[in-house]
């Protein structure tokens, strides 16, 4: 008998399209698996169980059937989407319990396409945090499970890398996609801005979060974003040659990269260079001002999201991020940092045409109830591990996060890459390159 989890989102909607299994049977095989799973993982907040099923029934029974991208797959999605019928909690005890009315506008793409939401999967309070717990939730990194998951869409990154869906949505604030990828062994990429909708009515802290893709493969990430984005599904090019500039430098003075983060970036940039690529190590120039400019937006994103909300049902780091970030709303919201550090930067990116950093500090935190600690132990704690991600936020260009590497445990590493705005499908071509001659293992091995 064919086994479809663990099977990437490209080969189920063949096999969909092609007759040779039905929407219901691969759904049913993937809510077995949620089941069997996530009480070790804690990926989902929520599993739809019964309307799953009923959904991919519709999905067969569709006339356009035999044209759709993603057939049949089971998706994940992020609880800070709408699903229509679902409750959004966005992981906090200060949201209400509310069916939503209608799809987010990227659900709403997805389940168009084919897909079928097999349920919402767990986030840090508001989004905020590079560690998924809370009181709704934690989930755990399904290749360690003594380590977070990552954050904030650290429950869609654990539910692909343990098998339970090939696919999943999120979406990244600071670095909420690639964090959890990074951790987990996956494929993502954080779009450049107006590439994906975020949907009306989003606070999208003022514009850095965009929402994107989780996956096994270069090719299901690929075929997910030009769903998302509407595009046309992109065709496989090789890239280049470009020019790629290699930095381990962290942008946060006093932050250091970790030897297995260096040496992933290390061994990418050596993959890349055989491929035809010209890769020079540079730095680009960050500003010593850019540790206070993403503090300031970051708390800032969580002020315009807590606004109307009850605080006395946020955790205390929620509040605290949040009181801090009241001030800085006005300043954020005219775009002017942003817009200097893009400024600042487009001389390197007219040099190299993209960026391959480390994409992670060091491995992530423990496993914990960080929702419990103080604000102070959870900023360090999310700094000293990510200082990597936030910049490609505040400038609005596309980033990936691609495995490359294992870390000391046997758990996945990580490089990421960065491009100048409109080179998402160029980004995709050199991570197909590094998947090609360094091959990862798709999904942590679970049973």
């Amino acid at each position: 008998m064919t086994t479809w989890a663990g099977r990437t989102a490209a080969e189920i909607s063949a096999a969909v399209r092609e007759k040779r299994v039905t929407p219901r049977e691969v759904v049913a095989e993937h809510l077995a698996r949620i089941e069997r799973l996530d009480g070790r993982v804690g990926a989902f907040r929520t599993v739809r169980a019964e309307a799953a099923p009923a959904e991919a029934d519709e999905v067969a029974a569709r006339g356009d059937f035999d044209r759709l991208p993603l057939a049949g797959v089971p998706v994940a999605v992020k609880d800070n989407l709408a699903v229509r019928g679902e409750s959004t909690r966005v992981g906090s005890a200060a949201t209400p319990d509310t069916p939503a009315d209608r799809d987010h506008v990227t659900v709403a793409r997805l389940r168009a396409a084919g897909a079928v939401v097999v349920g919402l999967t767990n986030v840090p309070e508001l989004c905020v945090f590079g560690t998924t717990d809370g009181v709704l939730g934690t989930a755990r990194n399904p290749w360690d499970s003594t380590r977070s998951a990552g954050g904030s869409s650290g429950g869609s990154a654990a539910a692909v890398a343990a098998g339970m869906v090939p696919i999943a949505l999120g979406n990244d604030g600071m670095g909420s996609l690639r964090i959890p990828a990074a951790n987990c062994g996956l494929v993502t990429i954080k779009p450049g801005r107006g590439v994906v909708p975020t949907g009306a009515g989003d606070s999208g802290w003022f514009g850095l979060s965009e929402n994107g893709p989780l996956a096994t493969t270069v090719e299901d990430a690929r075929l997910m974003l030009s769903v998302l984005a509407g595009d046309e599904p992109a065709l496989r090019s090789e890239p280049g040659p470009f020019r790629i500039a290699v930095s381990l430098r962290s942008p946060l003075a006093g932050v250091t990269i970790s030897r297995p983060y260096t040496t992933a970036a290390r061994e990418a940039a050596g993959v890349l260079m055989k491929a035809g690529h010209q890769v020079r190590r540079a730095d680009p120039p960050y500003p010593m001002s850019l540790a206070t400019t993403a503090l300031a937006h970051w708390t800032a994103g969580t002020a315009a999201d807590a606004q109307h909300l009850d605080p006395r049902l946020l955790t205390r780091r929620t509040r605290v991020h949040a009181r801090l970030g009241r001030p800085f709303m006005g300043r954020v919201r005219s775009g002017a940092a942003r817009e200097q550090l893009r400024r600042r930067l487009e001389p390197f990116f007219a040099e190299y045409d993209v960026l391959l950093t480390p994409a992670l500090a060091r491995r992530s935190p423990k496993a914990a109830p960080w929702h419990e600690r103080g604000w102070l132990s959870n900023v360090l704690a999310n700094t000293n591990y990510s200082p990597l991600t936030p910049p490609w936020n505040l400038t609005g260009w596309p980033a990936m996060s691609v495995p490359c590497g294992t870390l000391p445990s046997g758990a996945p590493c990580a490089v990421q890459l960065v491009g100048r705005p409109g080179t998402e499908y160029q980004l995709m071509g050199l991570a197909q390159q590094l998947q090609e001659r360094n091959p990862w293992r798709r999904t942590a091995p679970m049973n």
